[in-house]
């Protein structure tokens, strides 16, 4: 049993339904990146996505007995991992458009693909190395104007954090692929979103700002789209193969161009236009190498 219902038409809408949503949580966040901390948004995003993924867990009764664990360090090291992904993602957003983040964000897949070489000793194919070699291309494409003395510094480092929310992601999701034979997708994903809303608590000694009803409204919102995209991501992985979803990458990709044109008046940069297809490609790549891997395993 390989745990996926066969309908895939409701899978692909359900990827679609969470791009959309996740492109919603990072426009908030980046229309309150200038007046609120990352540490503050960080901690409203995680408690409020709380919200629907804990009515999610009781529809489907695994509240709160799916949250039993035999592995605590390993719901450690992953939560860890992913609250500072989260912590690189929303100051990267505050820096950068949502779609040249959420364009950075597509590495992640080719970091595991590197990452399962290196630490859990998977050979390394021609599909990895083209993998990794499209995703590097597509990096340089995107990242050199930023290079440019004249396009201020702080496009660079946005860049560079939008990598390493990508990096720190990837070694979550390896984290995941290991303490998943153990544990409960519920408690994977409760234990994650408490430790992302300690950690952003944590930084409330250094400063917090002083709400508006605006602002506070778009951090609950933050929270409630991260948290139902998070369950739409879910079910698309439940109702159809990571593979057969793999192409909806680039939908996923123009809700962010049209909140930046529309919303906040940004054109798409030609960079993004030429690294878009090399990185995508490397994305490809990367699903079809985990597609090779799995047929053998399935039978």
């Amino acid at each position: 049993m390989t745990g996926v219902e066969d309908r895939p038409g409701l899978g692909i809408g359900l990827r679609i339904l969470s791009g959309v949503l996740f492109t919603g949580m990072l426009v908030c966040i980046k229309a309150v990146s200038d007046a609120v901390p990352v540490g503050q948004s960080v901690f409203f995003r995680s408690l409020f996505a709380l919200l629907p993924i804990m009515v999610f867990l009781m529809v489907r009764r695994e509240f709160p007995g799916g949250l039993a664990t035999r592995r605590p360090l390993g719901h450690a090291l992953r939560s860890g991992l992913g609250a500072a992904a989260m912590f690189a993602s929303f100051a990267a957003v505050a820096l950068l458009p949502v779609a040249e983040a959420t364009l950075l964000a597509q590495l992640t897949p080719v970091f595991m693909v590197v990452g399962g070489v290196l630490l859990l000793g998977e050979r390394f194919s021609f599909y990895r190395a083209g993998a990794v070699a499209l995703a590097l291309a597509g990096m340089a494409v995107l990242v050199l104007p930023g290079l440019d003395p004249r396009s201020g510094g702080g496009q660079m480092t946005g860049y560079l954090l939008g990598a390493l929310s990508a990096l720190l992601t990837a070694g979550a999701l390896l984290t995941v692929r290991r303490i998943s034979r153990t544990e409960t997708a519920a408690s994977i994903a409760f234990y994650f979103i408490l430790v992302s809303a300690l950690a952003g608590l944590a930084t409330l000694p250094w400063g917090w700002a002083t709400l508006t009803p605006a602002e506070f409204g778009l951090l609950v919102l933050s929270g409630l789209f991260g948290g139902a995209a998070h369950i739409a991501m879910t079910l698309a992985l439940r109702y159809a193969e990571a593979s057969r979803l793999a192409p909806f990458e680039y939908i996923a990709l123009v809700w962010p161009v049209l909140a930046d044109w529309l919303l906040f008046g940004l054109p798409v940069s030609s960079g993004f236009v030429l690294a878009l297809p090399l990185m995508l490609s490397g994305v490809g790549l990367a699903a079809l190498e985990g597609r090779r891997f799995k047929r053998p395993l399935q039978r």
